[in-house]
């Protein structure tokens, strides 16, 4: 699995960060794929239904206590296998916004295809954060 991680200053309080951090709202300020449905579980987790040009993925959502985690569920979807945390701290007037993620693809010369993985991953959670921040003004 390839890392990477991006942070972004966000003029609005961690709470309200938080707040405006949904499951749902994530999956679409990522911008790579549409909900399709949204299932909150008694355990307390939330599984996003998402999908994009044919492809459909599952991705499973927990709370933390400074933001939130999930990975992508079972065998459908881009990677063999992707996680990401995403974690809110007090900063000045405002919050940092912190977007970790660790992807596979599964494939043959990993340390390739994961490297072009995560680069594109990496896109993904900067177009989030610029997507959060547009939000929150």
């Amino acid at each position: 699995m390839h890392e990477v991680e991006v942070s972004r200053f966000v003029r609005a309080t961690p709470a309200e960060v938080q707040r405006a951090l949904t499951p749902a709202a994530l999956v679409e300020y990522e911008g790579s794929f549409s909900v399709v449905d949204v299932d909150e579980q008694d355990d307390g987790t939330t599984v996003v239904t998402a999908g994009s040009r044919g492809l459909s993925l599952a991705l499973r959502f927990q709370e933390l206590a400074d933001g939130l985690s999930y990975t992508q569920e079972g065998e459908a979807g881009p990677f063999d296998e992707m996680e990401t945390r995403v974690s809110v701290t007090a900063e000045d007037d405002g919050a940092r916004v912190t977007m970790w993620s660790a992807v596979s693809l599964g494939l043959p010369l990993s340390s390739l295809t994961d490297r072009l993985a995560a680069w594109k991953r990496k896109g993904e959670l900067k177009r989030a954060l610029d997507a959060l921040a547009t939000d929150l003004r």
